[in-house]
């Protein structure tokens, strides 16, 4: 306590409660995570806790206990109380003991992340840490999210206006100094978001840089939010209760890769920590945080853990005679140090292990296979929602179609086609870079628009394919259109307006766009690799007794020619085989894309996570 007082002047001590006897009940309590208990004496739609107590004999959280079959069938997923604690409560209500419940364990989650929507967002990573945190928390977890507070002096300074300022400063002893940070915190959707404030947080541009590339002190900046977020839940007294040691950090990326590294370097040889777990969740292995050797010291690290992070570059991949190519890599270190291992499809999760996929770290991965996972992201299905869209000019369901024809017309219309609701349209959102194919689909647009077809793309990148795509809707003016940026709003209306989806992604870790089209009834054809290949199902006309199966068509490999004979076999179902395209409509419409799905195998992994014990070197 006296620690806590020392860091948050304003922290008020909790008094904790004394366990009550065999004949006694759990009172009222006030929040300790993000729902509002009720006592259960004579409360028949009260929550029912059971206590857990520490080694003194005092409540130090509580379950939730509930005789519902949906919450027996989450027990079944991710309850390993057994295994986990050895402490088996008794209930008490109306005054008698309750018969034995399963018990669905919550866990104390950290989140550290370099973004978060809506506060901040470049792409996936904030979709995720701004939508799985509130699903967690909504199935009874506390959760906290540690992000920057970025400020720009723009409007968009205006998303964290709800934050307050918790009064609460640390000192932070990295890059040869002592730097103050401070804490603001918004408490929204069940969630505490806890944003670390730093000068070097505040400044134009996006997370990681500007017009110009990216910043330079960008290691300095995230080697600062690590620390703040190791501290966090141990100094901030969150709605009167800090979080105390027993927690699940989940480390997104390398810009919160040193968070495994410090609990392993700085904490747990201190007794601090000892019962926390950390699992390191990569969306993209293909940025890992390396900077020269010379860096090491601005970690705030022991020098004998150089080795955790240390890295060398291949012959081939160093600048000049004399570069002997040693670095440190960040991503490497989280690597070796979590005790869990996630990604974000699971077929990424083995593309990452194979030297194609690994990006210099397949050998580290493959010798720690065993803790590797991979879940597939949910979507916001409010967001995305075709009934409820409010971009899209006409509402649609599974139950009434009509809608989408007139979404395909009204985009046909605002994009300068001529309107033919019976043309096959064809999208493509994205990034114009290597990675998402662009140049493969570059090489087949001539060959493909000589058909009787419609073409849309959305999306901005490299200077050749942006002046590509204006050249191309030059040439082919009643089938081709261009859209050179990126508009949220007509996201969705190509979305709801396309029949088909392309993705040739060279490699795709999750991808969300395959999601958005078959919740919208459009049917993606992807390139099979990483999430893309998880989640669209090539259809097969002849399986279930001739009714079909698949959501769409996955083609391998990446050439021009598998492509245009993915796309051939797609245009001609549409056309000649409408029963069969409604049957891919129906059954992409009908899947579960929530979040909520998701944070179940979550739930599992966690579990795994507490069975092992902690890393240690």
């Amino acid at each position: 306590m006296k620690t806590l007082l020392q860091f948050c002047p304003s922290f008020t001590p909790v008094v904790k409660l004394p366990v009550h006897d065999r004949k006694g009940v759990i009172g009222k309590v006030k929040r300790w995570s993000n729902v509002k208990l009720k006592a259960v004496n004579n409360e028949k739609d009260g929550v029912l806790l059971g206590a857990e107590k520490d080694e003194s004999g005092s409540i130090v959280g509580f379950q939730y206990l509930s005789k519902s079959p949906a919450a027996a069938d989450d027990a079944k997923v991710s309850s390993s109380h057994d295994i986990i604690s050895n402490n088996e409560e008794e209930v008490i209500v109306d005054g008698d003991l309750a018969e034995s419940t399963p018990t669905k364990v919550t866990y104390n989650i950290v989140f550290v992340t370099s973004e978060a929507a809506p506060y901040s967002k470049t792409g996936g990573l904030g979709d995720v840490c701004g939508s799985l945190p509130i699903a967690l928390a909504a199935r009874g977890h506390r959760v906290m999210v540690v992000t920057p507070r970025y400020l720009s002096g723009g409007p968009s300074d205006k998303k964290f206006a709800s934050a307050v300022d918790l009064d609460c400063r640390i000192k932070v002893s990295c890059s040869g100094g002592v730097q103050d940070v401070a804490f603001f915190h918004e408490y929204r959707a069940g969630v505490d978001w806890v944003f670390v404030d730093h000068p070097s947080f505040h400044r134009p541009g996006n997370p990681y840089g500007d017009a110009y590339g990216a910043f330079g002190d960008n290691q300095f900046r995230f080697t600062l939010l690590c620390h703040a977020a190791c501290e966090a839940p141990l100094v901030l007294p969150l709605g009167g209760f800090t979080y105390g040691e027993k927690c699940l950090f989940l480390a997104n990326d390398w810009h919160a890769g040193l968070v495994p590294v410090l609990l392993a370097a700085k904490y747990r040889p201190y007794g601090v920590y000892k019962d926390a777990r950390s699992i390191v969740v990569i969306h993209n292995l293909a940025h890992q945080g390396v900077e020269p050797a010379s860096t090491y010291s601005n970690f705030g690290l022991p020098p004998e853990w150089y080795g955790a992070l240390g890295w060398v570059f291949p012959t081939w991949a160093r600048t000049h005679a004399l570069d002997t190519g040693e670095a440190v890599n960040i991503l490497k270190g989280a690597i070796v140090t979590a005790d869990r291992i996630l990604t974000v499809s699971q077929g990424y999760s083995w593309e990452i292990t194979t030297p194609e996929g690994g990006n210099g770290l397949d050998e580290l991965l493959t010798s720690r296979k065993t803790v590797v996972n991979g879940i597939t992201n949910g979507i916001d299905i409010n967001e995305w929602n075709p009934s409820l869209d409010e971009h899209i000019p006409s509402h649609y369901s599974l139950d009434d179609l009509t809608g989408k024809i007139e979404c395909k017309i009204a985009l046909q219309r605002e994009l300068g086609l001529p309107v033919r609701p019976d043309v096959p349209l064809i999208g493509f959102i994205g990034r114009l870079d290597y990675q998402k194919g662009i140049d493969i689909i570059l090489s087949g647009a001539q060959d493909l628009l000589q058909d009787d077809v419609q073409f849309v793309m959305l999306g901005s990148g490299e200077k050749q394919y942006e002046d590509w795509m204006r050249a191309t809707e030059a040439t082919f003016k009643d089938k081709y259109r261009g859209w050179v940026g990126f508009n949220v709003p007509i996201s969705h209306r190509i979305t709801a307006g396309c029949d088909i989806l392309l993705m040739p992604s060279r490699f795709e870790p999750c991808g969300l766009n395959q999601l958005y089209a078959m919740r919208y009834g459009t049917i993606p054809v992807v390139h099979g690799t990483g999430g893309l290949g998880d989640t669209v199902k090539t259809f097969n006309p002849f399986a279930d007794e001739g009714k079909g199966e698949g959501t769409g068509w996955a083609f391998k490999p990446l050439t021009r020619e598998s492509m245009l004979d993915a796309l051939w076999i797609a245009i001609e179902t549409y056309r000649k085989h409408k029963p069969s395209w409604a049957g891919l409509m129906k059954r992409g419409m009908e899947r579960d894309y929530s979040w909520d799905n998701a944070a179940v195998k979550y739930e599992e992994v966690f579990k795994w996570a507490f069975i092992d014990p902690p890393y240690v070197s």
